[in-house]
């Protein structure tokens, strides 16, 4: 892994970002494939420039708030003012959590929810990580956007991001993806009961810029397979479609779905 010196600093923080306890300089070191001296040296670099901080007690790094101060930043000046309110409302509405899924090249981000649960069981995963393609239901809804030999293709080149431990009903075959993704054109959005975990269920459809038609992003609703079964999931579609299209209307003025 070791790669140009900017490689390195970007896989340092993404490395921290996963492991919030913080990491020794000597697995840093180990992941990065470089010596120790080289390590310490970027990791220095990157605690005077902030980005960086090393915990007195235990000599364990973490990353400090900088980053995340920034990713605000963008949000609140890139059309996040504009996008939330609609993912409340949608929130309210369905009583379930909704996030919002960003395309950039060949990945799809969360990068915004709204929890629409108030009581009981809450499904609420972290943003900012990347919706698997293969057995979700935001990955279906942009695979399904695609020709099938586009969206093998892309399936194919993240297959290492798939895990063992998925739920009963995922997809164990491209042939059972294909048809999943056959059955979300035929409908206008994708659906997944207990596929990437026990117990979850989401439905999802894909925004389109209003101008060219291309996919911006995906709008999805997601929550416990107790409140959110086959017949609760095709209830929610015609909401979700029309939360879709405000999206799109809304895409123009903001730079997160531009």
């Amino acid at each position: 892994m070791a790669g140009s010196q900017i490689e390195r600093v970007f896989n340092v923080l993404e490395n921290l970002t996963s492991v919030p306890r913080g990491l020794p300089m000597q697995t840093l070191a180990e992941q990065l494939d470089i010596p120790k001296s080289a390590t310490h040296r970027l990791l220095a670099e990157l605690i005077r420039l902030g980005y960086v901080r090393q915990n007195p007690e235990n000599l364990r790094y973490h990353l400090s708030t900088k980053l995340v101060a920034l990713g605000f930043r963008y949000l609140s000046s890139s059309g996040a003012d504009i996008v939330q309110p609609v993912l409340d409302r949608l929130a309210r509405e369905s009583g379930e959590l909704v996030r919002l899924g960003v395309i950039e090249g060949e990945r799809q981000t969360w990068i915004a929810k709204s929890q629409g649960a108030r009581s009981g069981l809450r499904y609420d995963p972290d943003m900012g990580r990347d919706a698997p393609l293969f057995y979700t239901a935001s990955g279906h809804a942009w695979l399904a956007s695609m020709s099938d030999a586009e969206a093998l293709s892309l399936v194919e080149r993240q297959a290492s991001d798939r895990p063992e431990d998925l739920g009963p009903n995922a997809p164990r075959s491209n042939i059972e993806l294909l048809e999943r993704l056959r059955l979300a054109r035929e409908q206008g959005y994708a659906w997944v009961e207990e596929s990437s975990a026990v117990g979850t269920s989401a439905i999802a459809a894909v925004i389109r810029h209003p101008g060219d038609g291309r996919v911006v992003g995906v709008l999805s609703i997601a929550g416990p397979s107790a409140r959110m079964p086959g017949v609760r999931l095709h209830e929610l579609a015609p909401l979700l479609l029309k939360y879709t299209e405000e999206l799109s209307a809304a895409s123009q003025a903001s730079q997160l779905l531009g």
